[in-house]
């Protein structure tokens, strides 16, 4: 980046002061950056005017105690600026009330740094989420880089929206095309991001592609259904009719059917997955192979396509739930995500199955369920495409609904 010369520094100096003196929405982020990238002494600028900088920027800082940390450097530094330099401002009130300002910004910081740091009060036993799956490597590790990844890429705010978020003090006035006051991106929610570098997310290592027509399906394969709200029914596609996935009854059924919907799956993209190497000569490619089988374990409930990861995940009910949903930008790519919440072990199998399930000592008191993916395409949507390694659902742990107790705030407050 280009240093500043003393000449534009000195302009860009007066500059700043004239948006101060509009109480200008761009004067604080401007003003901080300039005060941060730029040494003021080397570009010249007199002791006098970087005290007037530095009170003028945290005088802009808006009223929330997050913001203090920023502020209290700029009083400090003006404080230092004025005790280096007796003859600068003469006047003692100036150095008393500078005094009085930085005590009271230090001392609201203690109040709020103690307010959101309260100490736990009660050692909490750490819940374990035990998983068995196929691909540990994958969905354990691997995925979950590529969600933060995936997420810091996407929703990564620049330096410049950062410094903007210090200032909210000023009323604004319509400035849509000022780059310097573009600091509203969903990344600077703190609960947005939360929901997504905080959780645990399922993706799959190759494209998914859904779509309405059976046209430029994914090279790995492809399976149909017929999918309305309350009944859908495998499908496939055998010599120009489309037949039953079970039995091959042939069904008539055109290949434009509203209710028709076509799935398939690319190679393995990720390149640090290591698949086995193919049992037999006659056996698909590893990258082929691995679509193929989560292709054949796909199902549909109504007009949401189930794709099964082989993903079992066992936890202790009475303290913990497992809540999976679409992940949160899952509608951007046409897809909309089904929700659930894993309260306990459900009776779907049959009883020799938990037999087996509940063989092993550490199983004991333990729940499990698996971990699907649900999609449907969203009513306007014909096609809908994901990339390998983009976040499509997410596992968030809770609390069990009787370990909580949700209580009316005027009832605490009158006992």
């Amino acid at each position: 980046m280009r240093r500043m010369t003393p000449q534009e520094a000195r302009t860009h100096y007066n500059y700043l002061l004239t948006l101060c003196i509009r109480k200008e929405e761009a004067f604080g982020p401007l003003a901080l950056a300039f005060s941060k990238e730029e040494d003021l002494d080397k570009l010249g600028l007199l002791p006098e005017e970087q005290f007037n900088l530095y009170m003028a920027i945290a005088g802009a800082f808006a009223a929330e105690p997050k913001r203090y940390t920023q502020k209290l450097e700029c009083l400090q530094k003006a404080q230092t600026l004025l005790s280096n330099t007796p003859p600068l401002l003469t006047h003692p009130e100036i150095a008393q009330l500078l005094a009085q300002d930085i005590r009271k910004t230090s001392a609201e910081l203690v109040l709020y740094n103690e307010a959101i740091k309260v100490p736990r009060t009660v050692a909490l036993d750490k819940q374990r989420i035990i998983v068995e799956t196929d691909l540990p490597d994958y969905f354990l590790s691997i995925a979950q880089r590529r969600a933060g990844e995936y997420y810091q890429n996407k929703f990564r705010i620049p330096k410049e929206a950062k410094l903007a978020q210090h200032f909210g003090a000023i009323p604004k006035n319509f400035e849509p095309d000022n780059s310097t006051l573009h600091k509203e991106f969903e990344g600077a929610c703190a609960p947005f991001m939360a929901a997504r570098t905080n959780a645990f997310h399922m993706m799959l290592p190759f494209d998914l592609k859904i779509s309405r027509k059976p046209d430029d399906p994914l090279d790995a394969g492809v399976r149909i259904f017929y999918a309305k709200p309350g009944y859908s029914f495998p499908l496939r596609y055998e010599m120009g009719k489309l037949c039953s996935y079970h039995d091959g009854t042939a069904q008539d059924i055109a290949l434009d059917d509203p209710h028709l919907r076509f799935i398939s799956f690319s190679p393995v993209k990720e390149r640090e997955l290591r698949l086995p190497l193919a049992a037999g000569p006659d056996d698909p490619p590893p990258e082929i192979a691995l679509p193929l089988g989560f292709l054949e374990h796909t199902g549909s409930l109504g007009t949401y396509l189930q794709v099964s990861c082989k993903f079992k995940v066992w936890f202790d009910a009475a303290a913990v739930s497992v809540l999976i949903q679409g992940a949160p930008d899952l509608n951007e790519y046409g897809l909309q995500g089904g929700a659930g919440l894993m309260t306990r072990t459900y009776a779907s199998d049959k009883t020799q199955a938990y037999v087996e399930n509940f063989s092993k000592p550490w199983q004991e008191g333990l729940s499990y369920n698996y971990v699907n993916l649900h999609l449907q395409l969203l009513p306007a949507t014909d096609t809908a495409f994901i990339p390998f390694n983009t976040p499509i659902f997410t596992i968030y742990p809770v609390l069990n609904r009787q370990c909580v107790k949700f209580e009316s705030r005027t009832a605490m407050d009158n006992p």
